[in-house]
């Protein structure tokens, strides 16, 4: 029994194919030449026959034909080692030809081959170099693609009861990794979130990011207190990194509805966003030190506790954003932009900031630049399934001997 399956539109009955070989052959030839096609060095064989034509209408034949060695060269800045072999190959046929044909001596013609073919293998064996280093650019930059994702893991875009938005942008472009990290965990005691910038670039930074993260995802869940988070990274800086090496960052949590905690550890101060549109500064009461540092100065980061109503978001960014400079060398003001962009989806606001910064800087940021936009829905609107995640940690009373100092703040001022 046949049936038939309509697919809308007035198409008739799908009809199975009896003989699918010639149908297959058939397929298989257009793919090989599509493939042929694509990998056909056009511009190179037509520069060869620029060259030919110009021999054949100026007929001065052995001044002309030397420049049948640059169709070979080209081949090599786009093309595999078989496309310049098969320009070279095109280019010395016609200049033999074209030599005769033009009675150019034996022995210059001889010159003029010698110089295309020792061109044509000089840049094979160079394309064969480009393609071997791409092909290991290639795979590394897939290792660091991998190493990204279990370091920056994505945030998605409802946490607890807040939406968040990321945009991580890495200034070396071949590796797509940095040393600025990110993180937002929901924990027992409500949604807790860091943003820092380690000192260096490069593998170490990376290394570095990654300790941080590492000891910050398991101290949200263990401490009750957000400054005793911040003394756990202390800690474990203080045990593996260097005499020059610093983080800076600032660590905020959510403990309970209505109420921000934020530390902040020498990092860029937070950009808070009212409702109404205003735009402030979330400058430190207490400046503190970069983590790794607090044993030469002896200073303890304060913990700042600020209301944080429906409708409000808070940026957290790198300085990687706001040291970006443009052609006069004039820095990108972000608040500005904040205030300039802002909407009640974080991720459009943060793609039209990261566009504006892009064209700010003319195309290509030269520090590794990461931003996080939390905003507080106002509770007429949807939100996606999830509950809000609260629990103990209201109290901003520290442990006994913790020596950390703690600020309330009812307002922020601009």
């Amino acid at each position: 029994m046949r049936h038939s399956r309509d697919h809308g539109g007035g198409h008739g009955p799908v009809r199975p194919i009896s003989n699918p070989g010639p149908w297959l052959r058939a397929t298989s030839r257009r793919s090989a030449a599509l493939q042929v096609a694509a990998g056909t060095p056009v511009l190179p064989l037509m520069l060869v026959c620029v060259v030919a034509l110009v021999d054949l209408l100026g007929g001065a034949g052995v001044i002309w034909l030397p420049l049948l060695a640059a169709g070979p060269a080209l081949a090599a800045t786009t093309n595999g080692p078989r496309g310049v072999l098969c320009v070279g190959l095109v280019a010395a046929l016609v200049g033999a030809t074209l030599g005769v044909r033009d009675g150019v001596p034996g022995r210059e013609l001889a010159v003029v081959l010698s110089a295309v073919g020792a061109v044509t293998v000089a840049n094979g064996l160079t394309s064969a170099l480009r393609g071997r280093r791409e092909r290991v650019l290639a795979a590394v930059r897939s290792v660091a693609e991998a190493a990204q994702h279990a370091l920056l893991k994505p945030v998605p875009e409802t946490v607890g009861p807040f939406r968040v938005a990321v945009r991580y942008s890495a200034a070396a472009a071949e590796a797509r990794i940095g040393g600025d990290l990110y993180a937002l965990v929901p924990t027992p005691y409500g949604i807790r979130l860091i943003v820092g910038d380690v000192r260096g670039k490069g593998l170490p930074a990376v290394s570095t990011a990654a300790l941080v993260l590492g000891v910050f995802r398991e101290a949200a869940y263990d401490e009750p207190d957000l400054l005793d988070v911040v003394g756990r990274i202390e800690r474990s800086l203080a045990r593996n990194l260097g005499h020059d090496d610093f983080v800076t960052a600032v660590v905020a949590g959510y403990p309970r509805s209505g109420h921000l905690e934020l530390v902040n550890c020498g990092h860029a101060p937070p950009l808070l966003a009212r409702e109404s549109g205003d735009v402030v500064a979330v400058e430190p009461t207490n400046p503190a030190p970069p983590l790794g540092l607090r044993a030469f100065s002896g200073e303890d980061p304060s913990l700042q506790v600020m209301p944080f109503a429906d409708g409000d978001q808070l940026l957290l960014y790198t300085d990687g954003v706001t040291e970006a400079r443009n052609q006069s060398r004039e820095f990108y003001p972000l608040a500005e932009g904040l205030a300039r962009h802002l909407s009640d989806e974080p991720a459009r606001t943060l793609t039209a900031l990261h566009d504006e910064l892009l064209d700010h800087v003319g195309g290509r940021l030269h520090d590794d630049a990461a931003l996080l936009l939390l905003r507080k829905p106002a509770l007429s609107e949807p939100m996606a399934d999830g509950p809000e995640i609260s629990g103990p940690g209201e109290s901003v009373s520290g442990g006994p001997g913790s020596g950390l100092s703690r600020t309330v703040v009812t307002e922020v001022n601009a």
